[in-house]
């Protein structure tokens, strides 16, 4: 039988070390867990001498993970995260085979949007026993995928293929392709002489090559906050946008999209999720609902 060694971090030092860097402090944590604030000190303490390594950098305002901290809080909620499952699935095992327990879903906007609501639907009629989170974020830098990766999420809904590699130890797989195209207000006869309407999520490396070898495209004189704000702006006729169809699905009728031809840039949407819980009852159902979904204007990857 393995035993345990000196290094080794036990489940509720691992729950400090989250609960900490999560609230951003000592003493709140200590609130948070129902312990006292020497306690929490001494369990930090003793979890960086362990690792061998500063967790935290302590100061006034609070508590504030290093690099070192970062990473082991991220694979401190994993580990977190497979004892949650572990439980949930054994318990299964024993009884129903339905899965059951949470299930925490990362998804940019347009996705929690258009795809996710049909798909958490069947999900909950076919499984009623899941209880599905979800965390809009932004997908940009490291985007949802960096939210599986830092133990937050159990799968994310990302775009595949951009700038951004997939952060080590993550499995990816495609779902379907989103094409883009012209957005402008209805009815006008010249929409590529518009000015641009954009926002930092829209054009990563998967459209910028030919973005570039487009002539007729300004760059951008107004930068929205999302691609909402940038439908209301060229719907108002305050210019054009170039958008994906997931952006797209819904939109007013105040709102004309013109094909950009057979070259049209594309991106892949796809999930990402951990090897470990790639196997977990409740992610694989999720799975299956969602490789079932093609919102409109979407093609099969």
């Amino acid at each position: 039988m393995a035993r345990t060694t000196d290094t080794d971090l036990a489940p509720h030092e691992l729950r400090v070390l989250v609960a900490v860097a999560d609230l951003g402090g000592f003493s709140v944590a200590a609130r948070s867990l129902g312990l006292t604030q020497s306690a929490v000190s001494h369990s930090v303490r003793g979890s960086e001498g362990k690792i061998g390594a500063v967790l935290f950098e302590r100061g006034r305002s609070g508590a504030r993970p290093t690099p070192a901290g970062e990473k082991a809080v991220a694979h401190g909620r994993r580990i977190l995260r497979l004892l949650d499952v572990l439980v949930a699935e054994a318990r299964g095992a024993a009884g129903s085979d339905e899965p059951e327990g949470s299930l925490r879903i990362a998804a940019f906007r347009s996705a929690a949007l258009q795809l996710l609501p049909p798909v958490l639907r069947r999900l909950r009629e076919r499984f009623p026993g899941i209880e599905a989170r979800v965390r809009i974020v932004r997908e940009v830098g490291r985007g949802t995928a960096g939210e599986v990766a830092d133990g937050r999420a159990d799968l994310a809904i990302a775009t595949l293929g951009g700038s951004a590699p997939l952060p080590a130890g993550l499995v990816a797989h495609g779902l379907f392709t989103e094409p883009y195209a012209l957005v402008h207000a209805a009815g006008h006869t010249a929409p590529r002489s518009l000015p641009l309407v954009d926002w930092a999520e829209n054009c990563g490396s998967y459209t910028r090559d030919w973005w570039a070898a487009q002539d007729w495209i300004p760059t951008a004189t107004v930068e929205a906050e999302d691609d909402g704000a940038v439908l209301s702006l060229v719907s108002a006729g305050h210019g054009m946008a170039i958008m994906p169809a997931l952006s797209l699905a819904g939109a007013p009728d105040s709102v004309g999209i013109s094909p950009l031809g057979p070259q049209r840039p594309a991106r892949q949407v796809g999930y990402v999720t951990t090897p470990e819980l790639a196997g977990s009852a409740v992610v694989r159902a999720l799975v299956r609902e969602l490789r079932a979904a093609l919102p409109p204007g979407c093609e099969r990857a």
